[in-house]
């Protein structure tokens, strides 16, 4: 499979709903159940027999290189180009031509968790002799999405934006399979969204778009919120993820972290490398990075605490985002989206949301 199909990764986002953690790192290569979110994709591509992989960058791109290199170490073959000026989602892709030589070349979203099989996805477009295929995730509510109706055979009639009421559950999951020649004929050099421009015009001029449409696990990491859940899920098993192998369970220590007497890790926590977790500490789906320090009593809840913060004793850290190296001092309440930037020092008892002592 892998001599005629290639995989493009786009990760050229800069991540501002998840600030301040994107201030020091690119999303994709945030910790994400212990290992960078890329990891895991890159996993899912490896296990599907692809090992040709191009990195669209843009927002910090040498990080991305610095980390993997080659590729060697994840037996993968991996290259980067860089965007200099953003070129959307449709200009992304057609930037990255000149690195592409296969017939056909699956395209991620680089801030998309998934579950489906990869390989289904090329399957799908290669017996239904599509120009693009686009896998397609049923949703409960659909009404936050873009639709993306088919008729009995599986072909996209349309792409519909946000409306009240959708005519489908299907909406569009971030995973492409392009023919090479439908990027070649994408503009190049301004900026081109598929979703608007590409498959619009597609569909327009009678080409083959089809839906590969399954309910398989699939979460847009691009809130605290998502962000927190869907580690929550990697660590679980919920969502599925060869680089983890069969680490799962409802915490996840990494190694060189410490954890007290009496602390409890529950809902899918991650403890980073060097973190330490006081006595007595609750973590309920708390993603903790590297050489973060929980003090004793401390509670954080759907929480991500940054590298090197410090959570002070008995405070309170509830649906929250802080940010690397900051400082929450003792008995502080920190709740319901809060962020709090890098370095910034909370006095013991400084900030609560509540008047009990």
């Amino acid at each position: 499979m892998s001599k005629d199909v290639q995989a493009v990764i786009l990760v050229g986002g800069k991540g501002t709903r998840l600030r301040p953690l994107t201030l020091s790192a690119p999303k994709p290569m945030l910790p994400t159940a212990g290992k960078p979110f890329l990891t895991h994709l890159l996993s899912r591509i490896k296990a599907a027999g692809i090992d040709d992989v191009v990195l669209g960058t843009s927002f910090q791109a040498e990080v991305f290189e610095d980390y993997y290199g080659s590729g060697e170490s994840l037996g993968m073959n991996l290259r980067y180009v860089t965007e200099v000026e953003p070129l959307g989602t449709g200009g992304g892709i057609r930037n990255v031509l000149p690195e592409l030589s296969a017939p056909d070349i699956l395209v991620f979203n680089g801030d998309v968790l998934g579950g489906t099989d990869v390989g289904d996805v090329l399957t799908t477009h290669r017996e239904s002799g599509a120009d693009v295929t686009l896998h397609l995730v049923r949703v409960g509510d659909p009404r936050a999405f873009g639709c993306v109706p088919t008729d009995e055979t599986g072909r996209v009639t349309a792409f519909l934006e946000k409306t009240q009421d959708p005519p489908t559950d299907q909406i569009n999951a971030g995973t492409y399979v392009f023919r090479r020649e439908v990027i070649e004929a994408i503009p190049a050099g301004r900026p081109v969204s598929v979703e608007r421009e590409v498959f619009p015009e597609l569909l327009a001029r009678g080409r083959h778009v089809q839906g590969h449409v399954d309910q398989s696990y699939w979460r847009d990491m691009g809130t605290p919120e998502d962000f927190v859940r869907g580690s929550a899920d990697l660590v679980r098993g919920i969502a599925p993820s060869p680089a983890l192998g069969d680490r799962h369970g409802e915490s996840l220590v990494q190694d060189g972290a410490s954890v007290g007497p009496g602390a409890v890790l529950i809902g899918g926590t991650v403890v980073g490398a060097g973190a330490s977790v006081g006595r007595r500490a609750r973590l309920d789906g708390a993603v903790v990075f590297d050489d973060a320090v929980i003090d004793d009593g401390a509670v954080v809840e759907r929480s991500i605490i940054g590298r090197g913060a410090r959570i002070g004793r008995r405070a309170l850290v509830r649906d929250t985002v802080i940010g690397d190296n900051a400082r929450i001092g003792a008995d502080c309440e920190l709740l319901r989206g809060a962020r709090v930037w890098p370095g910034v020092q909370i006095p013991d008892g400084g900030v609560r949301f509540s008047t009990d002592v």
